[in-house]
């Protein structure tokens, strides 16, 4: 299918598809006789799985370092994030972003009983 309909397949814009192929997140697709590129359903599953972990708060840099990976995660069920000899060092691109969310409940926790001792006398 043509980026138009891909990008719009996987909720996405075909200017995101170009970016992710530049960043080296998504392989570069098939190209038709017309120099057009030719995307199949892999590709839009991929991206998906890109945006899914975009929105968890991971980085472009997290997902290039896990570029291996990406196409594991496509699949129902999703495959765990593990190379073809089960090296699972991308763990840490995950442990760390697991860390950044705790810390930040942690702050919110603390400035909500703030708020709610400074307003209402409790927590």
């Amino acid at each position: 299918m043509r980026i138009g309909d891909a990008a719009a397949a996987a909720g996405t814009t075909p200017r995101a598809l170009r970016f992710y192929e530049e960043r080296g997140l998504l392989p570069p697709p098939l190209r038709t006789p017309a120099g057009q590129r030719d995307y199949g359903p892999e590709a839009v599953a991929r991206v998906r799985v890109i945006r899914d972990l975009l929105a968890l708060g991971l980085t472009v840099e997290d997902l290039r370092s896990l570029s291996d990976r990406l196409g594991l995660l496509g699949g129902l069920p999703p495959g765990r994030c593990r190379n073809q000899d089960g090296d699972t060092s991308g763990a840490g691109v995950i442990t760390r972003r697991l860390a950044a969310l705790d810390a930040e409940i942690d702050r919110l926790t603390r400035l909500r009983e703030e708020l709610a001792v400074r307003t209402f006398g409790q927590q």
